[in-house]
């Protein structure tokens, strides 16, 4: 039993850590004040080749697993880039893992190797406004007409579909009371955002204004049929092996990033004097810290040991679910440790310490809300009888 880093992957940590230092605390202080997708940051890993980290490299990209992804999304966390720098090449990580999986050669030929390359940014449009997490309820529908289909419906919170050229779509091909199972008839496509059937309003938030998150309105989009990825109503099994990857990295987004307050607070408690003593000489500064870094180095733990079960081909559904509840947990309490260890100055935006509470509640609430987290585990890890 090993739990260390191999070589490769400290490569990878550090070369990741040294590319996110080029854009300083001033850098995303001002992302964080004015918004603006951070182009430089995506551009600098694409030139660098790490978009395709997870791509086969036959199409470009570099082969390596989910648990390579997961030391790099902690690592552009953890420089202070936050979710405002995960979250701007998230999506290049593991969004077209159904085209690897499921995509004819030639789909991956064409798909791949642009989104590895920088040349185009995707987005994943699931989520509807009145499914939620009920993703057997979405609405929007996709009708064949010849060699196309046609693309109409509503999808909420979608990232990144400002600047996308590209998305990743979910669709509904047979009405759901033609269907055996409510699973059935969805279907998935990986297509052009033609913005003359796409209406794209962004949605103003709390946190992460570099990374626009959108509400967007199919009317009539036009789909080449080649853009069906796999079979036609096998949509909904397709995203499902994304799931557990994206569940991943969230979770390693969220331990990056409460790491990065971890250290904020601890370097300020060595060097903030009151009644002549650091405040950090203090129990009841010193107790909540120490608590942070242990809570968060297990949830670390549990990152990996999912991510290392799924780069081998093991069942990690309970442990990708529990990494991202665990790292998103320990991540807002070190987040919200921070800022009380700084007191007033906590909530003090040169600080930066409050840019990273308000960006951890991301991870908390998406992709999957903590509370329907813990029903899956009492459920399929306990036995307990299905509460929803």
């Amino acid at each position: 039993m090993d739990f260390a880093l191999t070589p490769e992957q400290e490569a990878i940590r550090d070369a990741v850590t040294d590319i996110a230092g080029r854009f300083d605390d001033a850098y995303w202080l001002e992302k964080d004040k004015v918004g603006g997708f951070p182009f430089e940051l995506h551009k600098a890993f694409a030139d660098e080749g790490f978009l395709g980290v997870c791509i086969p490299e036959e199409y470009g990209g570099s082969g390596l697993g989910i648990t390579e992804a997961a030391v790099m999304m902690q690592a552009i966390s953890q420089s202070g880039a936050g979710m405002s720098g995960a979250s701007a090449v998230h999506m290049n990580i593991f969004g077209l893992n159904p085209v690897v999986v499921f995509g004819t050669d030639e789909q991956k030929r064409r798909m791949l190797p642009p989104l590895v390359r920088g040349e185009e940014k995707a987005c994943f449009m699931v989520t509807e406004p009145d499914a939620g997490l009920n993703t057997t309820r979405l609405k929007t529908r996709a009708e064949r007409r010849g060699d196309h289909y046609i693309l109409s419906g509503k999808k909420i919170w979608i990232s990144t579909a400002q600047v996308a050229e590209k998305a990743l779509i979910l669709a509904r091909t047979t009405p759901i009371e033609d269907v055996r199972r409510p699973t059935d008839g969805l279907s998935l496509f990986y297509t052009d955002v033609n913005r003359d059937y796409v209406e794209i309003r962004e949605i103003d938030k709390m946190g992460r204004k570099a990374i626009d998150s959108n509400q967007v309105f199919l009317d009539g989009l036009p789909v080449p049929a080649s853009d069906l990825i796999g079979e036609e109503g096998k949509g909904f099994d397709y995203i499902l092996h994304g799931l557990n990857p994206e569940r991943i990295l969230i979770a390693s987004e969220a331990i990056g990033l409460g790491f990065v307050a971890l250290e904020r607070a601890t370097g300020y408690a060595k060097e903030r004097v009151v009644f002549d003593r650091p405040i950090g000489q203090n129990q009841a500064i010193q107790h909540p810290l120490a608590e942070s870094w242990m809570q968060l180095e297990a949830a670390r733990l549990m990152t990996m040991n999912a991510a290392w079960r799924y780069d081998n081909g093991l069942s990690c559904g309970a442990e990708a679910n529990s990494a991202k509840y665990l790292g998103a947990e320990a991540g807002f309490k070190a987040c919200q440790t921070a800022v009380m260890t700084h007191g007033g100055f906590g909530y003090a935006r040169d600080f930066h310490v409050e840019r990273y509470l308000r960006e951890v509640m991301i991870p908390r609430i998406a992709p999957i809300s903590p509370q329907l987290i813990l029903c899956f585990i009492a459920e399929k890890v306990l036995g307990l009888p299905k509460s929803y």
